[in-house]
């Protein structure tokens, strides 16, 4: 279990450190919404749905 958490945690990690190469995107995403918060809010839900299905066994 504890691998699986160290493993989440990297994820997230590598999740949320990314945005700094899409500063090249253009401003504007799908629904003409910015590119950086689509990409974060879908980060963060990702990790989020990942945790409750990792723990949701306890």
């Amino acid at each position: 279990m504890k691998e699986k958490a160290f493993a989440l945690f990297l994820l997230a990690l590598v999740l949320f450190l990314a945005p700094l190469g899409l500063f090249s995107l253009p401003p504007l995403g799908p629904w003409g919404l910015p590119s950086l918060y689509l990409y974060l809010f879908g980060a963060w839900g990702l990790a989020i749905l990942l945790a409750y299905l990792l723990f949701r066994r306890l």
